[in-house]
């Protein structure tokens, strides 16, 4: 176990902020974990895993915990599904071509979603049409003042939208150490009614296509929308796809008739935030090293040496902007720091 002083994080974040930690540990077990947890009261540590959904505005005055501990391990299985147990540090996307290496179905349409397993469940990660509840059976983690161990299963975590208990009244008292998930062996449920994935399935020429074929697909989809963090800085959507009323909606539907939107329930539909910041002309803005990227309006990005603050300071103008032309309030989905 390696303690850093004055340590910098900018290849610790996919925006690529230079912002310095007071301290950094790294730890690859939980007994490393455990030792640093009763070293340092709660309030001292900042806990960093993948470091894909954040923006860091300042430096680090606590000490930063990186949690890099690995595993994939299948500890169920019968003639339908197996359960596997993934370490918090392992990398998201590797999970995923794991599984669909194995041809085991679930999380085919996550690939690609830069971050850790471990912080996967406070978001709730989600595209094309699933989320990671959809495959979730539970997670362990350690009580950051109290070290107590807890097992959370999925009702647990209320899971919404981007949203579970350890973003609201659990944030910040537990560290995950592990997920366990619930993956198909036969039977597969394919998603491919969502975004684009069914058109270029139809390129790939696939048309009973198995987990590996979503996963290449999402991949191509990406690839072709999103930058890549290690050649522009980001983090992915910056906002949440916004759910309003249907009173709303349809008020909205009469003054842009092309504005799309996706059925929630049968009160609520979800509007697409990139669309709202594409058609308020923020498409492709840039100021400084900062700007809105070019091919997906959603996606704020650092072009080598923009401030966590210039970032912020753009996406308080993007809001801005979409609330006064649609009456809209765009909500981060990154959290800022």
């Amino acid at each position: 176990m390696n303690v850093q002083t004055n340590f910098s994080l900018k290849n610790f974040n996919t925006f690529g902020i230079d912002v310095k930690a007071k301290q950094f540990i790294e730890v690859q077990n939980t007994e490393e974990l455990n030792h640093i947890l009763k070293r340092f009261y709660t309030a001292e540590i900042f806990v960093l895993g993948g470091g894909s959904n954040m923006l860091l505005t300042q430096d680090m005055s606590k000490t930063v915990i990186f949690v890099n501990t690995k595993g994939i391990d299948i500890v169920g299985e019968n003639d339908e599904h197996i359960i596997v147990k993934v370490a918090a540090g392992e990398n998201w996307h590797d999970l995923v071509m794991w599984s669909v290496k194995k041809d085991y179905g679930g999380l085919e349409n996550l690939a690609l979603i830069p971050g850790h397993v471990g912080t996967a469940p406070i978001q709730n990660i989600g595209a094309y049409g699933v989320e990671l509840k959809d495959t979730f059976v539970s997670c362990s983690a350690i009580h950051r003042q109290t070290l107590a161990k807890k097992q959370f299963n999925l009702e647990d975590c209320k899971f919404g939208y981007r949203q579970s208990v350890f973003k609201s009244e659990l944030k910040n008292q537990y560290i995950i150490t592990s997920v366990n998930f619930k993956l198909t062996k036969n039977n597969h449920q394919i998603h491919t009614e969502y975004g684009a994935v069914k058109e270029e399935l139809g390129k790939m020429q696939v048309s009973q296509p198995r987990p590996a074929d979503v996963a290449q697909a999402v991949i191509s989809i990406r690839q072709s929308k999103l930058p890549d963090p290690r050649d522009i800085g980001n983090s992915g959507s910056f906002f949440k796809n916004p759910i309003l009323p249907k009173t709303q909606y349809n008020n909205l539907k009469n003054e842009f008739p092309n504005l799309p939107s996706y059925p929630v329930d049968d009160e609520h539909v979800k509007v697409p935030a990139g669309w709202l910041v594409e058609q308020s002309g923020l498409k492709g803005y840039r100021d400084g090293d900062t700007g809105v990227h070019k091919k997906q309006a959603l996606v704020l990005v650092n072009y080598g040496k923009a401030s966590g603050q210039q970032v912020l300071a753009l996406s308080k103008k993007v809001q801005q902007t979409v609330q006064e032309k649609f009456g809209i309030a765009l909500e981060a989905e990154v959290n800022i720091f």
